[in-house]
């Protein structure tokens, strides 16, 4: 198994200390696996009130992860519920969609599942402020009294340190028509009949959050089941949970620019998202076509 390795760190001032830039960018274009490092006092983030200060340490994982006009990085932590430390979960049941920017700046979608979605105005909100947290810099709110509030913000954690997994091998890349550009399908279905994990990378998927020209972007995602038709060489994957945020430099929320699903994507370049809307909890099935990297480990 390969062992991660730290692709950038930063300080407390969010500036570059380690590694760099340019090494996370690489290794997310690469399909690397992402998981995050910080640094705490409890009584600093998670209780102003406790008169601990013992520090703590976090790993979290970014399972999805973008690459932004081929120079930038992001993360998303899509399976994550809020917990309540040290005791246990927060006090909703709801998805904690945390987004970390490679210089530091950091964002939170809520999707609250415990009760029907409360349809309330949408827009900016009255920004929260830091409260009693100091190093907590609020950066502008939305939607505050929907079923989908968020906020990006900084929280000046002591180190940040991106951590990749990069042992991915690209083994098919393809048009949005499905013309193969390198590697080949057969690679690829030998792989994963040899029980393979899979991952893609899908190009432009987040087009349709916005009306104005979408900067180029690439979404990476694992793949959970897979199938490979042998008479047509079609292989379909079937992805786990992706969360899809308009594309800028940096990543931040804002209200309707982002939203949440599943893909089923095949190597003839057709994917169909079942996009969840975050304030209504509704679902519908909308069908495009990407060009479509295929990473396997």
């Amino acid at each position: 198994m390969a062992k991660p390795t730290c692709a950038l760190t930063l300080n407390s001032t969010r500036a570059v200390v380690g590694g760099s830039n340019e090494a996370l960018v690489n290794a997310i274009r690469s399909g690397a696996d992402l998981r995050i490092y910080t640094e705490f006092l409890h009584n600093e983030h998670i209780d102003v009130a406790s008169a601990s200060a013992e520090r703590i340490r976090e790993v979290a994982e970014f399972a999805v992860t973008y690459l932004v006009e081929d120079r930038w990085a992001a993360g998303i932590m899509s399976l994550r519920q809020p917990v309540s430390l040290p005791d246990g979960f927060g006090p909703r049941s709801s998805m904690s969609f945390f987004l970390y920017n490679q210089d530091g700046q950091q964002a939170i979608a809520r999707l609250y599942l415990d009760c029907p979605p409360v349809d309330g105005p949408r827009g900016e909100s009255p920004n929260a402020g830091s409260g009693e947290m100091s190093k907590y810099r609020a950066l502008d709110g939305w939607d505050a009294e929907t079923n989908a509030p968020s906020s990006n913000f900084i929280y000046d954690f002591d180190v940040y340190r991106f951590c990749v997994r990069d042992d991915w091998e690209e083994v098919l890349s393809h048009d949005a028509d499905g013309t193969v550009a390198s590697g080949s399908v057969e690679a690829l279905a030998t792989a994963f009949s040899d029980g393979c994990a899979v991952k893609i990378g899908v190009a432009g998927l987040c087009a349709g959050l916005t009306d104005s020209r979408c900067p180029e972007h690439e979404v990476f995602v694992e793949v959970g089941s897979c199938y490979y038709y042998t008479d047509q060489e079609l292989f379909i994957g079937g992805s786990h949970p992706v969360v899809r945020v308009q594309p800028n430099i940096p990543m931040r929320y804002r209200s309707g620019g982002w939203d949440f699903g599943w893909l089923v994507a095949r190597t003839d370049g057709t994917v169909v998202y079942r996009r969840g809307d975050p304030y209504t909890l509704a679902f519908d099935d909308v069908e495009s076509v990407h060009s479509i990297r295929w990473f396997v480990r």
